[in-house]
This record gives structure tokens, sequence and C-alpha cells, in this order.
């Protein structure tokens, strides 16, 4: 029996890659630094762990238990996580979908047992990761359509 009623094919033992990512917010023309924690799925991790640049700096091994309670609420790892580190959006789903990509690719648990943290990646912020973007539609991003597109020839 699952503890989790949204997912009933996963248990608190599952094992899930919880993360700390830098990430960006812009409020009032400022950008602003932030460091959320997010569940990293199986191919996020393989990729990372080839030294892909990525804003991750931590990665930690764990089971769902862990990072969620019976009730779906997101709780962080007692003296693993900074106290700046935020809960990413829509965690729970996240925490979720994550998990069950180490369930249909075992061999993606070698890379790190569950307790430990791993955190030589390439660490890169050129890239920056903007929580909140603006989506700003301009003239020229419409794209212009041939006459006879919408013509009966």
């Amino acid at each position: 029996m699952s503890t989790y009623q949204t997912a009933p094919d996963l248990q608190p033992s599952d094992y899930i890659i919880l993360g700390i990512a830098n990430c960006f917010i812009k409020a009032d023309g400022e950008v602003q630094q932030v460091k959320v924690a997010e569940p990293i799925p199986s191919a996020a991790l393989e990729a990372i762990l080839k030294q892909i640049p990525t804003s991750y700096e931590l990665a930690y091994a764990t089971d769902l238990g862990q990072i969620l309670d019976s009730d779906g609420k997101p709780q962080l790892p007692a003296g693993v996580f900074p106290a700046d580190v935020q809960i990413c959006s829509e965690f729970l789903d996240r925490a979720i979908a994550a998990a069950r990509t180490y369930k249909t690719r075992p061999e993606a648990k070698k890379h790190i047992p569950v307790g430990q943290t791993h955190t030589n990646f390439n660490f890169s912020l050129e890239k920056k990761r903007i929580l909140n973007p603006d989506r700003v539609v301009r003239e020229e991003d419409n794209v212009k359509q041939h006459p006879h597109t919408h013509k009966v020839l």
C-alpha cells in the first residue's frame, strides 16, 4: 500500500535525487540570485555527471520519505541544505516524476548512494536560469505568412 495518494506506485523508500540549483528572479528591474531545492530526474543527473555546464551546485541522494511527509508536503533533509534554500514550485509533482525515472532506470542509482552528496559538477551561471521571465510579445515576433496561405487555389 502506497503512502502517496497521487502516486500509488511509489513508496517512501523509493530513491530520489534532490539538488540545489542557482536560479534568478527578476524584480523591479533587478535580478536576484536564489538557491532552489528541486528533484533531479535520472536523465538530467546522468547528463550533468558528464560535466555538461549546470546551475546545480549540489545533488543529494535520498528517498521520498525524507523529502515528502505522508500528506505529500515537502521537507528538506536536516543538515544537508542551507537555510536560505527555497523549495521549487510544484515540488510534489516533480518529486513523484523524478522518483519514477529512477524506478524505470535503476542503474542511475549507482551514481550517488543514498545519504551521499555529490558536488563535483561543471558549475556555470553563464546561461542564467530565470524563474519568472517576462513574456513580451513584439510585432516583429509575428511570423509573416505567404499571401496564398489561406486562399483556396
